[in-house]
């Protein structure tokens, strides 16, 4: 799977972008079929705590699965995205499954 990772208002380091990829590859133990993952990493409103927002998108064949979180961090962001992607995942299987 390609994971692209865009980085909105700063320049993310290396360990972040590392730290998606690994994350996200293991995305691969629920489906197969995923074709790229896209990661869009923004900051918002300073003034909140929870001002570090991931969005994910997965491509699948013929659809597409988006989570959006926000969060103290980027890596807890891209976990609690990652979780609920996963989530989606199992459903779209079972979709698939039953069509």
């Amino acid at each position: 799977m390609r994971v692209h990772t865009e980085s909105v208002q700063f320049k993310a380091d290396q360990k972040l972008i590392q730290y998606i990829e690994k994350r996200l590859n293991k995305m691969d133990q629920f489906f197969d079929r995923i074709i790229e993952a896209r990661v869009t990493l923004k900051l918002e409103n300073s003034g909140q705590i929870k001002d570090k927002i991931a969005e994910v998108r997965l491509s699948v064949p013929g659809d597409q699965l988006i989570a959006k979180e926000a969060s103290k961090t980027f890596e807890a962001s891209v976990d609690n995205a990652a979780s609920a992607l996963k989530r989606q995942l199992i459903k779209y299987k079972e979709r698939l499954r039953n069509d």
